[in-house]
C-alpha cells in the first residue's frame, strides 16, 4: 500500500486539532446522519439516546469523540510509522468488535471523517488532501480490522 503523504496530512489536520470537540462533533452528526443505527450503539448507564442531538450533547459521548479524535491525531503523528500503531489498532478493534461494532461501518466512519475534513478545510480539502487521507484512513481500518479477525 501507498504510504499517504505526510505532510498534506499533517498541515490539514493541524487545523482540525485547534478544535478537535466540535470537529469531531461534525463527523458524528455525519455518521448518525449516514448509519442512524449506529446510534443505538450509544448507551450510558443503560440510557439509550432519543436523537443524535441528546447523544452528542452528553457528557459521555463528549469524551468518545475526543478519544476518537486523539485516535487520529495519534496516526498522524505516526503517519511515517504506521506499523508502531499495529497492536495498539488492532486491540482498538477488538473493542469495537466487543461492542458490536460492524466492520463494514467503518466505510460510513471513513465517509464522515472525509466531510468533517472538506466542512473544516474549505478550498483547502484538495483532490490531494483527500486521496493522502483516505490512504491513512484505509490503512488505520485494516490495522484495526485484525481485531475482527481475532489474529
Amino acid at each position: 500500500m501507498e504510504r499517504p503523504e505526510p505532510e498534506l496530512i499533517r498541515q490539514s489536520w493541524r487545523a482540525v486539532s485547534r478544535s478537535p470537540l466540535e470537529h469531531g462533533a461534525v463527523l458524528f452528526a455525519r455518521l448518525f446522519d449516514l448509519e442512524p443505527d449506529l446510534l443505538l450503539l450509544f448507551q450510558y448507564n443503560c440510557r439509550q439516546f432519543s436523537s443524535p442531538e441528546d447523544c452528542l450533547s452528553s457528557p459521555e459521548f463528549l469524551d468518545h469523540i475526543r478519544k476518537v479524535m486523539l485516535v487520529i491525531d495519534t496516526a498522524v503523528t505516526n503517519v511515517e510509522d504506521l506499523s508502531s500503531l499495529e497492536e495498539y489498532l488492532a486491540g482498538l478493534g477488538k473493542k469495537h468488535r466487543a461492542v458490536g461494532v460492524k466492520l463494514s461501518s467503518f466505510s460510513t466512519v471513513g465517509e464522515s471523517l472525509l466531510y468533517m475534513l472538506e466542512k473544516c478545510l474549505g478550498p483547502a480539502f484538495t483532490p490531494a488532501v483527500r486521496a493522502a487521507w483516505s490512504q491513512l484512513y484505509g490503512a488505520v481500518v485494516q490495522a484495526m480490522s485484525r481485531g475482527w479477525d481475532g489474529k
